[in-house]
């Protein structure tokens, strides 16, 4: 299914908000959102179609999210459970909400459209075919063009279906592999499905990253995993991307993983790098990009450099971002907030509190840095 396609049935097991719908109308424009509770930049995307709603419903346009994939034990757990975080999330939804449980309505649209990930966004337009598939960040821009009947007949309409596709043709054969190979921790296997992986997507930042984490601290096999590692550390930074970078430096400086093994002047030079041009691309005085994706790795290359007061200072920078202009989804946030305040503390050896957060030092947890970089101990 794609572009042109006539749009699949609806096929729910209950409407949760708003009147049952069983088929599309002639004349109306549809837009079909699949999403979970389990899938943070749901909220937003969420929240984002209750003012699309709003602003399009004069011109013939209805919502439909689609709760696809939710993790419950039973239909009626997954109810519960969907219906209790719309009311908490979402007070004032202006569309319906569908229960997808058996995942019939998501074989029919997202398995059939070579769909990866939600939130994803279908938009079934006036005649009852598809006009588009992608992320509801798109919506804004391409909506207006779908209800003129200028989009689906443009060249750029086309030529990112044909994008999609193809890199979901690519990409779908390899989950099948690889979920089962990780949850198994068939560390082995999983590296053969990821090594296929890059090799058709070396611009896939997870399967790039997960290259690396496979190869240094699942294998631990430094011979292959070393050069690996390198060449993410270059490709990230002729990229320019924070984040990019930010994945590569956590595979080196994220407290969670233990890094002991790796061999210490490779692996601080190689952090020295990474922070330098996240710094100089996200500047800590400058509020408009999001500091919480790269800072934190940042600051604990700084704080197991030795240099504990720059480290506290990017924790701090990296909480007043979550306050910044950007939309957040709020279960992310308070995440984000609870673990870089718990670092705070680590960081400071006492308490440390932003807003109504507050967390002690973390027993075990040493208040010297864990080591200096070779060129700071000269």
């Amino acid at each position: 299914m794609g572009l042109g396609s006539p749009a699949p049935p609806i096929k729910v097991d209950n409407w949760l908000r708003g009147q049952p719908l069983t088929s599309f109308q002639p004349g109306k424009v549809y837009i079909v959102e699949f999403w979970a509770t389990w899938c943070a930049p749901c909220v937003a995307a969420l929240s984002d179609l209750v003012q699309l709603q709003e602003k399009y419903r004069d011109s013939g346009v209805e919502v439909l999210g689609i709760a696809a994939g939710e993790r419950a034990q039973t239909a009626e757990k997954a109810r519960s459970k969907v219906d209790a975080w719309l009311t908490e999330k979402l007070p004032n939804l202006n569309y319906r909400i569908g229960l997808d449980y058996t995942r019939e309505m998501d074989e029919l649209w997202m398995d059939s459209s070579f769909s990866i990930g939600i939130p994803t966004s279908f938009v079934v337009d006036r005649d009852g075919h598809i006009a588009f598939i992608g992320s509801p960040t798109q919506l804004e821009e391409v909506l207006p063009k779908i209800l003129t009947g200028s989009w689906r007949i443009s060249d750029e309409a086309k030529a990112a279906d044909a994008e999609r596709i193809a890199k979901g043709e690519r990409t779908m054969p390899i989950f099948a592999k690889l979920t089962p190979a990780m949850k198994a921790q068939d560390w082995a296997k999983a590296l053969s499905v990821v090594e296929e992986a890059v090799a058709v997507l070396p611009d896939d930042v997870n399967f790039r990253v997960l290259h690396a984490d496979l190869l240094l601290h699942k294998m631990h096999d430094l011979q292959a995993g070393l050069p690996v590692m390198r060449q993410l550390v270059r490709d990230a930074i002729n990229k320019k991307s924070a984040m990019w970078m930010a994945g590569a430096l956590r595979q080196l400086f994220d407290p969670a993983i233990d890094n002991s093994h790796l061999p210490q002047a490779q692996r601080f030079a190689m952090g020295n790098e990474l922070s330098g041009h996240i710094l100089a691309i996200n500047p800590a005085q400058r509020g408009e990009a999001p500091k919480f994706v790269s800072y934190p790795a940042v600051a604990q290359y700084y704080y197991e450099s030795g240099n504990k007061d720059r480290a506290i200072e990017l924790i701090e920078v990296t909480l007043k971002s979550l306050d910044g202009p950007a939309p957040i989804p709020d279960n992310l946030k308070q995440q984000i907030m609870s673990e870089a305040v718990q670092t705070l503390a680590n960081y400071k050896g006492q308490k440390a509190c932003y807003g109504s957060v507050c967390a002690t030092p973390q027993p075990g947890v040493s208040q010297s840095p864990k080591a200096q970089a070779p060129e700071e101990r000269r």
